[in-house]
């Protein structure tokens, strides 16, 4: 089997594949980690468990996911051996990491080169790998980066416009992120509409509390909205998206606003939350759109209006466009916002059939039959992308040994 794992500061999601990957075994979440009222949940067998229990680390989260494994009544392994690969979710490989990797003391090392550029995701995804190391130290293990999809970016689209030594010696750059789920999405679609995925001109709106829009070409990103930090691109949950950096100075300067306010407000304060005032959800400000709340119908119409402006873009940019994608869990789930976003995108070649849209169909499709470009709605499956790598990798470096 193939255990899947992410893990963040304070919680670890796991999920374990049998190996051939059609099956999802067992999946979980251990929450609070190192805080009050830390619980392990737990769903196999069609049944879901929850237990409160302490957690005082990372290590002590991972021992209760293997005892859960393990355990006789909801567990779904008799020995720890069953596990024969582990796949870990990295969200910053910079551009040392083009690929997933199989894990060893020298990607440790480089993944730890890495954590100036992601200081508060970097940290726990090393830690998971260490304890998973631990626990099952003669298990090959595999990494797998969000940013590495979008290293085939040419130059030109992920160099600022700064001085360049800030580039090249400091490795400030565009490097975009939800790769693994865009790569999956990219696959899939290719998939559903029977066409090549080298031969695809495609903008995939992953669409959450995080949002990305990527340009894909052949298969390949050649463009996306996040860019060095999180907060850049279509406004998200809590995160502004695209502001001018010269309001960072006037805050400072005019308002007193320290540096650590103005991170804080643009990451935690901003966005849906902050135009709204009610919610990061999506569901929340919508309902509350419906009951006449102005300022919720405003944070709708910024969200679907910056994210047609990528979509415009990103379409002169591939010089055209075969496929529309919305994924993740606002893409995934609001057929309300999808019509937003459509709208005035008939000049792409884009028409929404109303009945599609709000409930599609096995083949994703929310366009008409008839539509020049087609409109999809793609779910989107990070940690099978990653058991997928693993599986491979395992298997790839087996057989080298053999």
């Amino acid at each position: 089997m193939i255990l899947v794992i992410n893990c963040g500061s304070s919680t670890l999601k796991y999920q374990l594949y049998t190996t051939d990957l059609k099956i999802v075994a067992a999946k979980g979440l251990v929450s609070r980690i190192g805080e009050e009222g830390s619980r392990l949940e737990y769903t196999a067998h069609g049944s879901k468990h929850v237990r409160v229990l302490p957690v005082p680390d990372h290590h002590t989260a991972f021992t209760a996911m293997i005892d859960i494994l393990l355990d006789p009544e909801a567990g779904v392994i008799d020995d720890i051996s069953e596990v024969t690969a582990v796949g870990h979710r990295a969200v910053h490989g910079a551009d040392t990491f083009v690929k997933s990797s199989v894990i060893n003391d020298e990607v440790i090392a480089k993944l730890e080169e890495c954590v100036p550029l992601a200081p508060l995701h970097n940290p726990p995804n090393l830690v998971g790998i260490v304890e998973a190391r631990k626990l099952l130290p003669d298990v090959p293990q595999v990494v797998v980066f969000d940013t590495a999809f979008h290293q085939t970016m040419p130059e030109y689209a992920h160099v600022y416009a700064l001085p360049y030594e800030l580039y090249s010696e400091h490795r400030i750059r565009r490097y975009g992120f939800h790769g693994t789920s865009c790569r999956f999405v990219n696959q899939r679609a290719a998939d559903m509409l029977g066409r090549p995925v080298d031969e695809l001109k495609m903008v995939i709106c992953h669409l959450g509390n995080g949002v990305t829009i990527d340009a894909i070409e052949n298969g390949r990103s050649i463009d996306t909205s996040i860019g060095f930090a999180t907060f850049s691109g279509v406004m998200m949950g809590t995160r502004s998206g695209d502001v001018d950096p010269g309001l960072i100075f006037y805050l400072n300067k005019q308002l007193g606003m320290s540096l650590g306010d103005i991170e804080a407000m643009l990451y935690k304060r901003s966005g849906l939350l902050g135009v709204s005032g009610i919610s990061n959800d999506m569901r929340e400000v919508e309902e509350r759109a419906e009951g006449g709340c102005e300022r919720c119908e405003l944070a709708l119409e910024m969200f679907a209006y910056m994210t047609r402006k990528y979509i415009g873009s990103y379409a002169a940019a591939l010089g055209g466009l075969d496929a529309l994608v919305f994924t993740a869990g606002i893409g995934e789930n609001s057929p309300s916002m999808r019509a937003r976003i459509c709208e005035k995108l008939d000049f792409l070649g884009i028409a929404i059939d109303g009945d599609a849209n709000e409930a599609p169909g096995e083949d994703g499709r929310i366009s008409t039959r008839d539509s020049r470009t087609a409109a999809m709605v793609v779910p989107t499956d990070e940690e099978k992308m990653i058991a997928i790598d693993t599986l491979r990798l395992t298997e790839k470096a087996r057989a080298e040994a053999a």
